[in-house]
């Protein structure tokens, strides 16, 4: 898949039928990630499937080798093909294989990334519609937001600061991206950009030199001067200008998408990428 090889290991007995149904799984995760990112990220990968009691798909855990990278799940040995096709975790775990091991201060980032691209990469490979995402983005980035107290990304390392301010970070670039580039190149364009430089889950980088590579590949210092801004500093953001700047309009659990909104075509681009 994308030029790379995935080795999926079973480490109990699984039936025919559910391996069959764990295998499509993990190239629905590998197809999602290959497309956002043009390629897959590693040339090899293990994925190791622990078998557990229920119809869960539980925690993953992803780290690299010199030998490539090992992404383990925790699967319910019950699990039925509506919770595996609904599945965001194995995307998730997924993508954090397209970026630098960081220093810790940093893991923001890589909870970050994983957490807002996953749904956008589902997207692109139809396994997700634009409005559910933006749905799920316009309830969940609050989280991110800064508390009272808190510091920058960098010191405040709350479950909500790590994965929703990690996100909000991605969701900032990837418009500012959008608006500066005319919406030529977004936030994949300078992930992309850091994986094409070397830059994936085997290696060992400052954080700095992966935003540098990211910003080369757009052309534009977006990454490096919001790190500035968010690094030490709560850095408070207007979500609900936000929204209607990108005429997401949220009904309950829904939104609409209005045409007429000044950032509609970032908000487009945003999911549909290059």
């Amino acid at each position: 898949m994308g030029g790379a090889r995935i080795d999926v290991i079973f480490e109990s007995q699984d039936s025919e039928a559910q391996r069959t149904s764990i295998l499509n799984w993990v190239t629905t995760a590998a197809r999602a990630v290959t497309v956002y990112y043009g390629r897959y990220p590693v040339s090899h990968a293990t994925v190791r499937i622990r078998s557990t009691a229920g119809d869960r798909i539980g925690s993953g855990h992803t780290f690299g080798t010199k030998e490539g990278a090992v992404i383990q799940v925790a699967v319910g040995s019950s699990t039925t093909n509506a919770t595996f096709n609904s599945d965001w975790l194995l995307t998730h775990e997924m993508v954090h294989l397209a970026f630098p091991d960081v220093a810790d201060q940093h893991h923001w980032i890589e909870e970050g990334i994983a957490t807002y691209v996953e749904p956008i990469a589902r997207v692109r490979i139809g396994n997700l519609t634009a409005e559910k995402v933006w749905s799920d983005v316009a309830r969940d980035l609050p989280q991110g937001l800064p508390e009272p107290g808190d510091r920058g990304l960098d010191f405040t390392h709350t479950w909500g600061r790590t994965y929703w301010g990690g996100a909000l970070f991605c969701f900032l670039a990837d418009i500012e991206i959008h608006r500066r580039t005319a919406n030529r190149k977004g936030l994949g364009d300078a992930l992309r950009g850091v994986l094409n430089a070397g830059g994936n889950i085997t290696v060992e980088w400052d954080l700095e030199r992966a935003l540098k590579a990211g910003d080369a590949a757009t052309g534009a210092s977006v990454l490096q001067e919001l790190y500035a801004a968010m690094r030490s500093q709560p850095h408070p953001v207007d979500l609900d200008d936000l929204w209607k700047q990108l005429g997401i309009e949220r009904h309950g659990n829904t939104v609409s998408l209005k045409k007429d909104a000044p950032l509609a075509a970032a908000r487009n681009a945003i999911m549909t990428g290059p």
